[in-house]
């Protein structure tokens, strides 16, 4: 059995690059509770917190239940459900996984390859992360789920993976330079000697989801703003104007001068002769990452 191409090729709903993390979220949750004990279950009503918790974090931005994924990922060949009349899952109706006791587990084949396999968990993760999530989102969810990976790169895949798409090397330089190695929504632009510390390229359109690396789906942000605009804190809108969510709050000034006070600002760059950030991109990131509405122009241009 090939977990590794299994895990990939969840099924997930899907259409026009729409995002659908909830059967990734519940293996990638499974996993970081089989590392902590591997012989425990997953009661429904005692984990359903921490499902929504995830999914309204790193999920889309419209509302969705954990109830979902916990009854369809049994499909998938890597999880199973009981309750407390047998086996089976009882559907996806919140009152029925409740009120049968309902309790999910990796399956027992894939339980039997781990316990052979330590390293095999690790490889799994990395496999949910990268085809899921962006890079600047995976530390903070592995420790989310409680997830310690395994260091070791995918060296192991399959043959079959070689065809997967490659991320191209260049882009960050290109996306710097044409951003004159200043960050699009706040002007940061600090260096370490010659060295620009701090300083990321963001895809706008995330690469997991089909996002080019090009010049035209990237940002220069810093550090703070890159992940800030990954989490749906902040966005791009009409007029390529920062957009701030009505869901951050934050009274320090320092919350004031970083974030609420970007709302309605023009991005900084690109320089003249660069394409800017491409309609079809920036309406994805604001429909699949952006969460709940942008607030006013903090003042007038």
């Amino acid at each position: 059995m090939d977990w590794l191409e299994r895990t990939r090729k969840l099924r997930q709903w899907a259409r026009n690059g729409t995002r659908a993390p909830h059967k990734p979220l519940l293996l990638l949750y499974a996993l970081g509770r089989y590392q902590e004990d591997a012989a425990g279950d997953l009661r429904y009503s005692a984990v359903e917190a921490d499902l929504q918790r995830l999914l309204t974090e790193y999920g889309p931005p419209h509302r969705t239940s954990p109830a979902y994924p916990f009854h369809h990922l049994v499909s998938d060949g890597v999880w199973e459900v009981r309750t407390d009349r047998g086996p089976g899952s009882p559907g996806t109706g919140l009152r029925e996984l409740r009120d049968s006791g309902a309790a999910g587990r990796l399956a027992p084949d894939l339980r039997a390859a781990l316990d052979r396999d330590p390293g095999l968990l690790g490889r799994m993760a990395r496999v949910l992360l990268d085809q899921h999530f962006p890079p600047s989102l995976h530390g903070e969810l592995c420790e989310a789920v409680g997830l310690d990976p395994d260091p070791e790169p995918l060296a192991t895949a399959p043959p079959s993976s070689a065809a997967r798409r490659q991320r191209d090397r260049r882009m960050r330089e290109s996306v710097l330079t044409a951003y004159e190695y200043r960050c699009a929504f706040c002007g940061y632009d600090g260096r370490f000697g010659a060295v620009p510390v701090g300083l990321e390229a963001a895809h706008v359109r995330w690469w997991a989801f089909g996002g080019p690396d090009e010049v035209d789906n990237g940002l220069c942000l810093c550090s703070l703003h890159h992940k800030l605009f990954d989490k749906g804190v902040l966005g791009v809108g009409d007029g390529r104007r920062i957009l701030v969510s009505q869901r951050f709050v934050g009274h320090s000034a320092a919350a004031r001068e970083q974030v609420t006070a970007l709302a309605g600002r023009p991005l900084l760059g690109p320089q003249p002769g660069t394409r800017p950030v491409a309609d079809s991109h920036r309406d994805w990131h604001t429909a699949q990452v952006f969460q709940g509405s942008p607030r006013p122009a903090a003042r007038a241009e």
